[in-house]
């Protein structure tokens, strides 16, 4: 027996527990120490070899016991069994009351399902609460012999809202680092209400035991072959209405459907449940959807009242996610959940399918009809992808509202985010934005305008011009004469405007994965900011743990999408605030450096909030958000019969977009986007994101940006140092590690073109930096090149005397890599990595010497935007440092990715795979040859004119895109046997091999729309690049002078 302090065994007081309870306490540990495996003893054996005092009574080596007579050992021994007898008669006694109330309280479908070892646990557990006088509360743990741990919560009572409690106390959340997956959840109440017991089996079921499903599975098969041959008519014995029969219950279709199965799951289930939820997963199997049934319980009834059977299936979601999901908005409707079971499905490369099914009962007056009903199933169908803020709006703060609301406030509250800030960035913080709108004070405001969005978009009836005005009015003057908080009035005007500013959305499309509006951009200019081009089209995206921006210049137009993931909660706040800024700047960037090609430039940027979350965590939530917020593009951009019935089209025109990988976009995300757009309808859906594994031309591989940087390269160091660099010496300084795409490559092209005469002096990424004035062992950089090492992997031993590796795992080391590319001095600085804005107006001056001369006196930018425009203009002005902007410096990358587009849009994808060796090389001699026409130009323009080179580089980028837009206007006007003269442009700019096996079916392949815009930048890149262009008022005078009936207007 386990010892026990000697208090318990004192002489009673007037407020200590009477003899009794001591022995309630005996036998309630007792019995806990064998249901849950055993008790480790509290103190250690006197087995480590030290001394022991006899007078010590938690020595176990000493006779003494303060319970026991010290003269007589007889007396001991009659005393410790008169206590063993009481407490086992006592036992006894308590287990012979539980039992029988134990069967018949507990459901039937318990003792059906649950294990015996675990019913025999729990009627143990029980007696022993019983026993000892103690509330039904307990937790029990039970390890499995295959690794899954079991956790059994008994609960008093069966009170409404229990469940949902006990779902939110589970260990194993994402955010565990040692998370394991929920597979398995009974959930059952005692019949006389007087306690809930509720099964959590985590950890994934090992490989099967048995051999053939057709054995484990045969009586689900003769279900299935009865109810194919119709030999047991349409009801079964209770009532139950069979399901329809259908090819899905063909014998091999559930053999396979079996192979996926749990054998536990196969051999618990009622076969007519199992085809039910059969059923429901091959409806939402492969995909990320939610497939709902409801429907009466003909079985179950409870106090006279009606019960009903919810059916879920979650694909490709978190088991205790999709539980506490549906448990939370059961209990919003009031539901409560009298049974539950949970199990997962393998669904192949697509993950896991969920299903869940729940006995529930309507509680505080709730209806089981067909309207309720069909708004759970909706909401149930929404709360995969509802933001935690949403939630906790319509779930906790505002119940009322209604998910549709919640969502239209909480997406508004995230728009105005990076426009307010602006304004005063403490007052209009994220946070303070959604807890202004939705204070009780004024959030029916807010509800109200969400009101007046949806009824805007109304796939029935939207608001007219004139009605939209007129309530807008009617909500403004409500709000000024209701709302005293002058910074509540501005977000709530601001909300309106919004309104009054998207121009499609798909908030009523009932498979949509997140939100999305299609803005004007005009709605994204801030007061305080300085006039800047405005861009042709703004997409914001609403999704469950993340935010996104689609920005674009031109109506069709290609750009890469990233992911961003802050570390903690403050850097997510800044991201947050800086998120449209960022996406804006990269599709500018890319609209200047995209006029080699007919697409337009743009950029994707989505804000994931990933924080806390372990690796896996955070994988699932990023591959989540990538299908969320490219599904949601094609809802606002595909035309197919359900987006014409659901979506209201303010816009009026067809949107052609086109995405690439870029930050934390693995090849599984591609292949799903591809994939996705071609079952949703978009007309070129090889095309829609480019990096296509097989078909596409990967740019690490091949090093397609690196290329381009150095021709630019190649033509600084000539005409800013006066050096040939096939024949001179030079140093360069590079932020990107070997195992970065830019810096890896660019360091593989360096010793290919120029060996030995080129010297890395000092490279720092993520990991470290690496430093050496004497040019750092090429041997050793190549093998991390080779092995995708970053560079705190250099061995030291191949530095040179004055050489150094510093990492990031001690303070001095992230200081030296943070200052290596300021410190170091060389001829040219590359960054080919790197965040976004590194160098700025306040920190550029950490770039020059002590006496104000520059750590390096050229700058070629392989990274996007490593630099501010301020502080080029000012390194510049300070210093005389050339600068090439990354608009030209690494336009490379999007030329190869226009070229996969028009491949995919041209050729099979055998014919490319086929072809694929000799199309890559006419790509790379075509972007050698793009890079280095600019390069000349640039340089020759600079050398003319004077200024800095990133003024100059956007002249030639403004130009070359003033008269593409000019021309494309133009095309327009264009009879087709004029265009068709025009069309050997765009052949021409094909790799040769493309042209030659497709250009005779470009018509019927390619839209019209991209082939005026090809043969538009093709006929305005040829007038540019051979005329003076420093002036882009010039094109005007000269396009008129070339078409001037079509550009009389």
């Amino acid at each position: 027996m386990i010892p026990l302090p000697r208090h318990c065994f004192r002489p009673i007081g007037a407020k200590t527990k009477p003899a009794i309870a001591r022995r309630h306490a005996i036998a309630a540990l007792s019995s806990l120490t064998e249901s849950m495996g055993g008790l480790r003893p509290p103190y250690k054996r006197g087995t480590d070899g030290g001394s022991h005092d006899r007078h010590d009574p938690r020595n176990e080596s000493s006779p003494y016991r303060s319970w026991q007579a010290t003269q007589n050992l007889d007396i001991q021994r009659v005393t410790q069994t008169a206590i063993i007898h009481e407490l086992t008669q006592q036992q006894t006694r308590s287990i012979e009351r539980v039992v029988p109330w134990f069967l018949n309280t507990m459901p039937e479908p318990y003792f059906r399902q649950v294990p015996e070892s675990f019913r025999l646990d729990h009627i143990k557990a029980i007696s022993a609460i019983k026993d000892a006088n103690m509330d039904m509360h307990m937790n029990l743990k039970t390890h499995l012999p295959d690794g899954r741990q079991v956790l059994t919560f008994i609960r008093p009572g069966t009170m409404p809202g229990l469940l949902l409690n006990m779902i939110k106390e589970l260990p194993f959340t994402q955010r565990s680092q040692d998370y394991m997956p929920l597979s398995r959840v009974q959930v059952f109440s005692a019949e006389d209400d007087s306690m809930s017991l509720n099964v959590f089996v985590y950890g994934e079921e090992g490989e099967r035991k048995f051999g053939d499903v057709d054995l484990t599975g045969a009586h689900i098969l003769e279900y299935a072959s009865n109810l194919l041959q119709g030999s047991i008519g349409t009801e079964d014995e209770f009532g139950r209405p069979h399901p329809e029969p259908s090819p899905t219950f063909e014998r091999e279709n559930i053999i396979a459907y079996l192979e996926k199965c749990s054998e536990s799951y196969i051999t618990r289930s009622d076969p007519r449940r199992f085809l039910k939820q059969m059923q429901l997963f091959e409806k939402v199997t492969g995909t990320d959807g939610i497939a709902v049934d409801i429907e009466e319980s003909y079985l179950d009834s409870k106090h006279g009242e009606t019960q009903y059977w919810v059916d879920a299936a979650f694909a490709n979601t978190l088991p205790h996610f999709a539980l506490e999901q549906a448990t939370q908005l059961l209990f919003l409707h009031n539901f409560d959940v009298q049974r539950a079971h949970l199990d997962n499905v393998s669904d192949g490369d697509n993950g896991t399918i969920t299903l869940l099914r729940m006995l529930v009962s309507p509680v505080n007056g709730a209806r089981g009809d067909e309207a309720t009903f069909n708004l759970m199933k909706q909401e149930l169908k929404r709360s995969k992808w509802l933001t935690p803020a949403t939630m906790d709006l319509v779930y906790e703060q505002q119940p009322w509202m209604g998910v549709r609301r919640g969502e239209v406030i909480t997406a508004m509250c995230t728009i105005m985010h990076p426009i307010m800030s602006k304004e005063n960035a403490i007052a209009f913080s994220k946070g303070n934005i959604i807890e202004t709108v939705t204070k009780d004070r004024y959030v029916k405001h807010a509800a109200a305008i969400a009101d007046l969005f949806l009824d805007r978009f109304h796939p029935k009836g939207p608001l007219s011009e004139s009605e939209l005005e007129r309530r807008s009015d009617e909500l403004k003057k409500a709000i000024d004469s209701d709302v005293e908080d002058t910074n509540a009035q501005e977000l709530l005007f601001k909300m309106i405007d919004i309104v009054k500013h998207t121009l499609r959305t798909n908030i009523y499309m009932n498979n949509r994965y997140a939100l999305g509006f299609r803005l004007d951009p005009k709605i994204m200019v801030s007061s305080k900011e300085k006039p800047r081009d405005i861009p042709y089209g703004v997409f914001y995206i609403h999704g469950r743990r993340f935010d996104g921006y689609h920005v674009r210049f031109r109506d069709i137009a290609r750009g890469g999408l990233r992911l961003v993931t802050p570390s903690s909660p403050e850097q997510f706040s800044l991201e947050s605030a800086h998120q449209y800024d960022e996406c804006y700047g990269l599709a500018f960037a890319q609209q200047l450096k995209n006029k080699d090609i007919p697409e337009g430039g743009s950029k994707a940027v989505v804000l994931v909030d990933t924080i806390g979350l372990s690796k896996g965590g955070k994988d699932f939530v990023m591959r989540k958000s990538v299908k969320a917020f490219t599904d949601t593009i094609l809802d606002l951009v595909v035309d197919t019969e359900e987006t014409r019935k659901e979506i209201v089209d303010f816009h009026g025109k067809k949107e052609v977009l086109y995405l690439g990988p870029d930050e934390q976009v693995i090849p599984e995300d591609i292949n799903w986007v591809i994939q996705r757009a071609a079952k949703r309808g978009y007309d070129t859906p090889a095309a829609f994101m480019s990096s296509k594994p097989r078909a596409g031309i990967n740019h690490k591989q091949y090093g397609v940006t690196s290329e381009g940087v150095n021709v630019y390269l190649d033509v600084a160091l000539k005409h800013v140092l006066g050096k040939d660099p096939k024949q001179d010496s030079f140093t360069i300084k590079m932020t990107g590690g070997p195992d970065g795409d830019v810096a890896g490559n660019e360091l593989k092209i360096l010793h290919r073109e120029y060996g030995d005469n080129a010297k890395i002096v000092g490279i720092a990424d993520h990991s470290g930096c690496a430093e050496d004035p004497d040019g750092l062992n090429w041997d050793e950089l190549l093998r991390l090149v080779t092995f995708n090492l970053s560079i705190d992997h250099f061995d030291p031993a191949r530095l040179g005397p004055n050489g150094a590796v510093h990492k990031v795992d001690t303070e001095s080391g992230v200081k030296a890599r943070n200052s290596m590319h300021n410190r170091i001095e060389a001829d040219a600085f590359v960054p080919a990595g790197g965040r976004p804005n590194t160098i700025d107006v306040h920190n550029y001056r950490h770039f020059l010497k002590a006496d104000g001369t520059p750590s390096a006196p050229l700058i070629v930018e392989g990274a996007n935007l490593f630099v501010t425009d301020e502080a080029r203009q000012a390194l510049f002005d300070d210093a005389g440092i050339a600068i090439v902007k990354d608009s030209s410096a690494n336009k490379c990358g999007v030329i190869t990715s226009s070229y996969e587009i028009c491949s995919a849009m041209l050729l099979s994808e055998e014919e490319f795979f086929e072809n694929k060796d000799q199309i890559v090389k006419e790509v790379l001699d075509k972007l050698r040859q793009l890079a280095r026409m600019e390069a000349e130009l640039l340089f020759r323009e600079f050398e003319h004119y004077g200024g800095s080179l990133p003024q100059v580089s956007k002249v030639i980028s403004d130009a070359v895109n003033s008269a593409t837009d000019a021309l494309a206007i133009a095309l327009e006007t264009f009879s087709e046997q004029d265009r068709e003269k025009l069309l050997p442009l765009f052949r021409d700019h094909l790799p040769k091999t493309m042209a030659d096996m497709a250009f005779d079916h470009v018509r019927e392949r390619v839209p019209e729309q991209y082939i005026r815009n090809a043969i538009a930048s093709c006929l305005g890149e040829v007038i540019i690049c051979s005329r003076n262009c420093f002036y882009k008022d010039c094109i005007s005078s000269l396009l008129v002078t070339l078409f001037p009936k079509q550009l009389q207007n």
